[in-house]
C-alpha cells in the first residue's frame, strides 16, 4: 500500500497528472484525460479521487497547479500581480468531502499592462529557479500558449504570451492549408527556410502562409515539408517579436523535448546561449516548493 507524505497534482485543460510523493521524490504516479475542460465544478473531486483513492489510507494534502484554479476550475485561485515573487504562495483550498483529503491550489500570475495571465507555468518557473539557484534572465515555456518571462531576484518581472502552438493546430487542422499538410513527418530544411523567411519579413506572415498552399498546388510541395515550413514560419514570427526578451540574454527553456529542442536550435543559431529544463521535472520541483511552504 502506497502511503505518500503528500500528493503532487498537475491539472491542465486536457489532462490530470498526479504523483505520490515522499519528500521531493515521486514513488508512484497516475494520469487521466479528465482535464478542466471536460469537468463541471462538482466533478473535480471525484476525478481526483479516481486516481488517488488508494493513497488516502491516512490524512494527506494534495498540492495542485494549473487550470484547476481557474474561474472554470474547481476553485478560483486569484492571480498574483506581476512583478511578484516566483515562490508559490497564497494557496486556496476547495471544500472536500473525501476523508483524509485536503487540497491546496496554487494561484497563477497576471499582468495588467499589457494584459496577460498564466496558470501552471508559474509553478514550472518556481521549479526552474529551485533547480537553478540565483538565475536571472529570461525563461521560455513553449507550448500551446508559449510564455516568455523576465525573471530577476526570484521575481517574475514581466511576461508575454504567444498563441503559436494553438495557431499551428488551427491552421493545420481547419484552414485551407490542411489540404497541403501531412498529418506527421518532418523536414528540417523546410523548417529552417520558413523560420528564416519569417525572421526576415515577419510583417508578411499572412502572405507567407498562403504561399504554402500555392506551392503545393503549383509545384507539388511535399506534405511533410509543408508542415515543417508552417512550423518554421510561426516560430520565426514569435522569435522575431520576442527579440527584446532574448537579445543579449541566456534563455532557459522549460518544455517537452521535441518542441523545446526546436526553440533551442533556432535561438542557438542566432547566437543565444540556451539551456533546457524538462517540463515535468520543473513542475515537480515547483510543487515541492509549494509543499515546503505549507509545512513551514
Amino acid at each position: 500500500m502506497i502511503k505518500p507524505e503528500w500528493i503532487a497534482v498537475d491539472w491542465g485543460t486536457t489532462h490530470l497528472r498526479v504523483w505520490a510523493m515522499r519528500g521531493n521524490a515521486p514513488v508512484a504516479q497516475a494520469a487521466s484525460d479528465k482535464g478542466m475542460g471536460c469537468l463541471k465544478k462538482d466533478d473535480f473531486e471525484a476525478a481526483l479521487v479516481d486516481l488517488i483513492g488508494d493513497w488516502l489510507s491516512e490524512p494527506v494534502t494534495a498540492v495542485a497547479c494549473g487550470m484547476v484554479g481557474s474561474r472554470q476550475g474547481w476553485v478560483e485561485a486569484p492571480y498574483h500581480a506581476a512583478p511578484c515573487s516566483a515562490h508559490p504562495h497564497g494557496f486556496v483550498s476547495p471544500q472536500t468531502k473525501t476523508p483524509n483529503l485536503t487540497v491546496k491550489v496554487i494561484p497563477g500570475i497576471k499582468q495588467t499592462a499589457p494584459a496577460d495571465v498564466m496558470r501552471g507555468e508559474e509553478t514550472q518557473i518556481a521549479g526552474f529557479l529551485a533547480l537553478n539557484p540565483d538565475w536571472d534572465g529570461v525563461l521560455c515555456l513553449p507550448g500551446t500558449h508559449t510564455k516568455w518571462v523576465h525573471v530577476s531576484a526570484g521575481e517574475v518581472v514581466s511576461f508575454q504570451t504567444f498563441m503559436t502552438g494553438e495557431l499551428f493546430a488551427l491552421i493545420s487542422g481547419q484552414s485551407v492549408l490542411r489540404h497541403s499538410l501531412s498529418a506527421d513527418g518532418w523536414d528540417q530544411e523546410a523548417f529552417d527556410a520558413g523560420f528564416e523567411t519569417a525572421m526576415a519579413r515577419p510583417e508578411r506572415g499572412a502572405a507567407h502562409l498562403f504561399g504554402i498552399r500555392a506551392e503545393a498546388l503549383l509545384n507539388g510541395l511535399d506534405g511533410a515539408k509543408a508542415r515543417a515550413r508552417l512550423s518554421g514560419l510561426l516560430i520565426g514570427a514569435e522569435i522575431a517579436a520576442t527579440k527584446p526578451y532574448w537579445l543579449g540574454q541566456t534563455v532557459g527553456i522549460i518544455g517537452a523535448n521535441t518542441l523545446a529542442g526546436y526553440y533551442a536550435s533556432v535561438l542557438r543559431g542566432l547566437g543565444v546561449p540556451t539551456m533546457i529544463a524538462p517540463a515535468q521535472e520543473a513542475t515537480l520541483a515547483g510543487l515541492a516548493m509549494a509543499w515546503a511552504s505549507l509545512k513551514g
